[in-house]
């Protein structure tokens, strides 16, 4: 009967989350969102020296940041993408605009 509760319990109990490794989440050339040491930096990664992130801002590709791994954020690193439907919605609309463009032209 103990071994039973025992049993149970331990499947009761929360585990602690699998550790992230942020070298192998950002790795060169991914457009981020980082949380470090309680501030946001929008960067994209250029590369690791050692246990330093390497990055540059999105906006300011001169202006070169250095982070030690332990001071970002892991749960907290957001990847920007640019989203395929949204891609194809745009591309159908403008092949539309053109063809819709021509056709009044040649009116």
């Amino acid at each position: 009967m103990k071994n039973t509760t025992a049993a149970s319990q331990s499947l009761n109990t929360p585990q602690a989350p699998a550790p992230i490794n942020i070298q192998e989440k950002l790795t060169s050339g991914k457009n981020v969102k980082i949380d470090v040491e309680g501030k946001s930096y929008k960067v994209i990664v250029d590369k690791w020296e050692s246990d330093s992130l390497v990055a540059h801002p999105v906006h300011n590709p001169k202006k070169i940041l250095k982070f030690h791994k332990n001071q970002i954020n892991a749960e907290k690193i957001a990847e920007k993408r640019f989203s395929q439907p949204i891609a194809d919605i745009i591309t159908v609309t403008a092949y539309a605009a053109i063809g819709v463009g021509i056709w009044y032209l040649l009116q």
